[in-house]
């Protein structure tokens, strides 16, 4: 460290020192500087975007709680298009796939829930895979549905493992494996809360058993 004898031999040596990094400094707050500030209006944008989202989502709850259906399909539209990337589209997209099948337009809800399918928010995948898997129970898709749910990361879909077990029990009672269906419904009893419709559908496996027995 240099030691200075007088206050005249300090300050010429911070003049030295300016001089040779006077640009630099002045870069480096300069970029300081910017790098907060760009920070600061990312932080209120993401906040005014969640905001905006918001208030058209309520738009959305209240224009389906008076069945406006145009006012649906034109909110959620703009939804996707202006906060696609927002948990709220995500919302909304389940909810305009409710109304495709209400207005008995299985394949566009279909699509509607593939898309959904791959949403990076696990929770909210699992929710569109549930329901576009009933769909294809629904109209006959069933090796479909049970790819479908093979492909779930069980780590990821633990919270949804009962209603998974379920659908897969569904699924076997259509393709007539029942064997297959009362493991996992059973399954479904032991993961989930109890059920009474549930229950009810293992009880009818078992009733279909004794009857072809006694045939």
């Amino acid at each position: 460290m240099e030691i200075y004898e007088t206050e005249e031999e300090q300050v010429e040596a911070l003049k030295r020192w300016w001089k040779e990094n006077s640009t630099a400094t002045l870069v480096g707050l300069g970029m300081g500087m910017v790098i907060i500030m760009s920070w600061n209006y990312w932080q209120t944008h993401k906040k005014e975007q969640a905001s905006q989202a918001s208030q058209m989502y309520e738009q959305l709850l209240k224009a389906e709680t008076e069945n406006k259906k145009d006012s649906i399909e034109k909110l959620s539209q703009r939804m996707q298009e202006q906060f696609k990337d927002s948990e709220y589209a995500t919302f909304s997209g389940l909810l305009q796939a409710k109304l495709k099948v209400q207005e008995g337009d299985i394949p566009a809800a279909k699509e509607i829930l593939k898309i959904l399918a791959a949403n990076p928010n696990k929770q909210l995948s699992n929710i569109a895979k549930i329901r576009l898997v009933r769909l294809m129970l629904a109209t006959g898709e069933y090796e479909q549905g049970l790819q479908i749910i093979n492909e779930v990361d069980a780590k990821t879909s633990a919270n949804y493992s009962a209603n998974f077990d379920e659908l897969v029990g569904d699924l076997y009672v259509a393709l007539d494996r029942l064997d297959e269906a009362r493991t996992s419904y059973q399954n479904a009893l032991r993961n989930g809360q109890p059920s009474p419709l549930l229950q009810f559908k293992i009880d009818d496996l078992t009733a279909q058993e004794k009857l072809e027995n006694n045939k």
